[in-house]
């Protein structure tokens, strides 16, 4: 591929430009959260480009998301002039379905209504693959991570150690592929985002009362943090973070981390919070790759905020304990 110029952006940068105006910000999130009925709280979401979603139910949800994420992508990767900006955000809808269908052939079970949409192939065309075991159509890292899952599993064994051998691949593929990219805005998101699930593992590791022989299974090499100072039970953790962008979040899991220590709400939400940070540094650059790379991530954030909000009204809960359970907007 020709080296990309950030003039190369400048048509999609415009029209994503243009499109960030349609986001579901702070405000129209409140007017959900507020809403005197469900009908109310969807009819928002038409002035974010939805179409018509019917009475609020988990299908209708489930339908009205997926088919969202599906135009984006599609949109974007025919816009973009790297594909592999928005290949990095599609990957775990990948490595999702071939967790759910290595799993459903283990046990027998049908996984038909667990895929996920979104990702670099459709779920139909994983499907099939993985039916006639032949992986010849995707990427080297995806197939072998699919053959060490499927024979820790054919053994009888954890299947948690399956899924450990799929994310080490999801995290290795996605630095490939920022990596090729060029772009440093990319690759500091996904060292960011291995800084986040390492972070995430340690405090849960000694919530649970787990080692470090534990955490040498789970941690992912990438982040800015080395994976040895992060196994060694002995470091701060507030310490480690101290000079990245989970910080904040670090020093609330630090005095987490043991045993009945209290609920991980609010720790949960300061790591996402750090990525929607980094990336919304994009909203400052008038062209160029992070434009896309922004727009994507908003557009991931933004789904997983509809679900949050409508989720929690089918649920009962009220607008506080949902809105203690949203991140921060991208806008």
């Amino acid at each position: 591929m020709s080296k990309i110029k950030d003039t190369d952006y400048l048509s999609v940068s415009a029209w994503l430009r243009a499109m960030e105006n349609r986001l579901l910000n702070r405000e129209r999130m409140e007017r959900m959260l507020e809403a005197r009925s469900d009908d109310d709280a969807v009819k928002v979401l038409s002035e974010c480009g939805y179409g018509e979603m019917g009475a609020l139910s988990g299908s209708a949800l489930d339908a009205l998301t997926a088919k969202a994420r599906s135009e984006l992508y599609r949109q974007l990767k025919d816009a973009a002039p790297d594909p592999r900006l928005v290949e990095v955000f599609q990957m775990k809808y990948d490595y999702h379905n071939a967790k759910v269908l290595l799993k459903a052939q283990a046990v027998g079970a049908q996984a038909a209504g667990l895929l996920m949409e979104g990702g670099r192939w459709s779920a139909g065309a994983v499907r099939e693959a993985f039916q006639k075991d032949d992986l010849r159509e995707f990427t080297p890292v995806f197939q072998q991570a699919v053959d060490q899952a499927r024979e820790v599993l054919r053994a009888g064994g954890d299947p948690q150690q399956a899924d450990f051998a799929l994310d080490r691949a999801y995290f290795e593929e996605m630095r490939q592929t920022a990596k090729a990219s060029e772009s440093a805005f990319l690759q500091g998101y996904v060292e960011l985002l291995t800084d986040a699930v390492n972070l995430r593992s340690c405090v849960r590791a000694a919530r649970m009362g787990k080692g470090g022989e534990f955490l040498s299974q789970v941690l992912l090499p990438g982040g800015s943090v080395s994976v040895r100072d992060l196994a060694d039970r002995k470091s701060d953790l507030a310490a480690l973070f101290r000079s990245t962008p989970l910080a904040d979040a670090a020093a609330l899991g630090a005095g987490l981390s043991a045993p009945g220590s209290g609920e991980l709400t609010g720790f949960e939400r300061a790591c996402d919070n750090a990525v929607t940070a980094y990336l919304a540094q994009a909203k400052r650059t008038p062209f160029g790759e992070r434009v896309v790379i922004g727009y994507v991530y908003a557009r991931e954030s933004e789904l997983t905020a509809i679900r949050t909000i409508l989720s929690g009204r089918m649920a009962g809960l009220s607008a506080d304990t949902i809105r203690e359970r949203l991140r921060e907007a991208y806008v």
